[in-house]
């Protein structure tokens, strides 16, 4: 097989060993496989802890730092990390003012986030949680009871992370993430399947001159497979899938994101077909983020999520933050 590794064994430990060289704002252990932001904990400032399977990077260990996540934990690729893992984090971040995990909703990740959860407690660490389940794609896929959380953990993980980092209490942190999460939703498309270090070979078989619609960050079958359509054709049916289920009543954030290795030229592309669709569906957009954010390995595709936003949900996603993935106003 054809990737930039040693052996499939070790590649979360290697790439964090390559990102504790990149970001010396970043304190990564290795071993027990824990990213938290070096000025950890912060006096006053609620801790936010993510994490889940390797292989969609930037998430989560590509948002730790100020005004977003305080720490993430990387399981293997496409595996949730253990509860071990994130019980350490949160114990690495709590100033005295709570931990809010924030948990896409794939079983695994559900279950051990829970029993991190008791960990932390029975140590004195408050703990909030905020799930997340915006795909509108399909319920109930091979690896979630419910929706599947994709692209607005993103928008959790900076608006929430944002309230942390102006003071305010656990209650509000978690109620912001919440409400964040309740007002996105996300449709994603495969061009391609992805191809795992362990498998060496594709996830799942996309005949040349087809796609999935609705697939999910693992590979997940979609909605239906279809023969390959046009950017325009892809916006419109992935857009109004999501308006269908989120009548527009308010401004959106926009985030057209890559699965991992579909170019830039590509996706800006698809943005403008985005934008084109909401235009004539009459929903402002308030901010808009393109970019391979919340990937699937090298899976060529995208993903569109929109988020309704007030005043101080906008406020917030304006405030400055700097992670190696996303940053600015610092």
């Amino acid at each position: 097989m054809r990737m930039l590794i040693n052996v499939p064994e070790t590649v979360v430990a290697d790439a964090l060993r390559g990102m504790a060289a990149a970001y010396p704002d970043l304190t990564v252990d290795v071993d027990n496989r824990v990213i938290v932001r070096r000025d950890a904990p912060v006096a006053g400032q609620v801790g936010l802890v993510s994490g889940g399977g390797s292989g969609h990077e930037p998430l989560h260990g590509g948002f730790v730092g100020p005004g977003m996540l305080s720490a993430a934990c990387p399981g293997e690729v496409f595996t949730s990390p253990v509860p071990d893992q994130m019980a350490r984090a949160a114990a690495a971040v709590d100033s005295g003012a709570g931990v809010l995990f924030v948990v896409k909703n794939y079983t695994g990740d559900v279950l051990n986030f829970d029993m991190a959860a008791e960990l932390a407690e029975d140590e004195g660490i408050r703990i909030g949680k905020v799930l997340v389940n915006d795909d509108v794609a399909v319920t109930d896929s091979l690896f979630t009871a419910g929706r599947r959380g994709t692209g607005a953990t993103l928008f959790v993980e900076k608006i929430a992370g944002a309230a942390a980092a102006e003071g305010q209490p656990l209650e509000r942190v978690e109620s912001v993430g919440r409400q964040v999460n309740d007002s996105s939703r996300s449709f994603g498309v495969a061009l391609s399947a992805c191809t795992t270090p362990a498998k060496g070979s594709p996830t799942f078989d996309l005949p040349d001159g087809e796609l999935e619609l609705g697939i999910g960050i693992h590979g997940e079958p979609g909605r239906e497979r279809r023969a390959m359509m046009t950017s325009g054709e892809i916006a419109d049916f992935a857009v109004n899938a999501i308006l269908e289920d989120m009548p527009p009543h308010a401004p959106v954030l926009v985030l057209v994101n890559g699965m991992g290795a579909t170019p830039l030229l590509e996706l800006f592309g698809f943005n403008a077909e985005v934008q084109r669709v909401l235009g004539e569906r009459g929903v402002p957009v308030a901010r808009t983020l393109v970019g391979n954010y919340v990937t699937s390995l090298d899976m060529a595709g995208a993903s569109v999520t929109l988020c309704q936003v007030d005043e101080e949900l906008l406020r917030l996603w304006d405030a400055p933050v700097k992670t190696p993935a996303l940053r600015w106003g610092m």
